[in-house]
């Protein structure tokens, strides 16, 4: 028998992505509510209680709701919100995060999907972190510019809507240094402290480019760019979604497109380095939509039914980082 999937909240950004990532699958089946029924409390309970494995695309608070309203033991649950992000009794679902986190995730009850810039972020920091190439208590600092469609869908009205017009070109957010992704990068990171985080929104629909400065004078000593690299490379050797540039490769870009990876579920990171003013830049591009959210989501719906070479994600785009 197929197993059940049940996408609570379908008809938002994430959910709507993952349905169609699901929609033509043959080996599972979808469970779905007519529009009438979404939003009835009782339709929605019976239904989560009805599937295999549940993926909540709900704000946090409806997504803790959802899934306290399980009560059938055989129910999975994939949170897409950032409600269980930081809960231990909840498997970060990251697989290529460290060693053995696959199986974790293949082996939950229940997992909660990664944020999307936390996604580039904890995979920069945490080899670097766990390979003591990287203090705990660095004093990390992380800039993140996202496609519009991060804000959901008052990002896509905004910028395709009748206002269109009037969108703004780019916005830097979260002025009050209180966003919900700076415990996320903290705890999977493995860092002491709170980074410092920086998001920004320009006027492209999907897509990420984030960026971590480090200064090699407040690195262990002998630590450069060559031996960040390394721990990169190794960490991720034989991950087929994550992709560490050659050096000479990143040393040949003068920029990065945020939108290179689109429609994929791929992650790719690139080391520059200026030896001269002792300074490193670690850097991340990858699909808000993809690896940062839906793509996830299915990678990790692979994992739990067994089938990690199911494809995750639409025909590749432009391969390119560089504009």
């Amino acid at each position: 028998m197929k197993p059940i999937v049940f996408i609570d909240g379908d008809q938002g950004t994430t959910g709507l992505q993952i349905h169609e990532r699901l929609r033509t699958r043959q080996d599972l089946a979808l469970l779905t509510l007519p529009e009438a029924e979404r939003k009835d409390l009782r339709r929605r309970a019976e239904a989560i209680n009805a599937c295999d494995v549940a993926i909540l695309c709900l704000p946090d608070g409806p997504a803790r709701e959802a899934a306290a309203s399980v009560t059938n033991p055989a129910v999975r649950v994939i949170d897409a919100s950032s409600a269980h992000r930081t809960d231990p009794q909840w498997v970060y679902g990251f697989p290529e995060m460290t060693a053995g986190q696959a199986g974790r995730i293949a082996a939950a009850r229940r997992v909660s999907n990664p944020g999307c810039y936390p996604t580039g972020a904890v995979a920069l920091l945490r080899p670097l972190v766990e390979a003591a190439l990287l203090p705990v208590d660095y004093p990390v600092t992380v800039h993140a510019v996202s496609g519009y469609s991060g804000r959901g869908r008052a990002g896509v009205e905004q910028h395709e809507g009748p206002a269109a017009a009037s969108a703004p070109a780019f916005q830097v957010y979260g002025l009050r240094l209180d966003h919900k992704h700076a415990p996320e990068i903290q705890a999977h990171a493995g860092l002491t402290g709170r980074p410092f985080f920086v998001p920004a929104y320009g006027a492209f629909r999907q897509g990420i480019v984030l960026t971590v400065p480090l200064q090699l004078r407040l690195l262990p000593a002998g630590v450069d760019g060559t031996r960040l690299h390394a721990c990169l490379q190794r960490h991720f050797a034989g991950q087929p979604q994550v992709e560490v540039l050659p050096l000479a490769d990143a040393q040949a870009l003068e920029q990065l497109d945020p939108q290179a990876l689109n429609g994929t579920n791929s992650l790719r990171l690139a080391v520059f380095e200026n030896a001269r003013h002792g300074q490193v830049l670690l850097a991340a591009v990858f699909d808000n939509l993809g690896k940062g959210a839906s793509g996830a989501a299915v990678q990790n719906l692979d994992l739990m039914l067994g089938r990690p070479g199911t494809a995750t994600a639409p025909a590749r785009a432009a391969e390119a980082v560089a504009a």
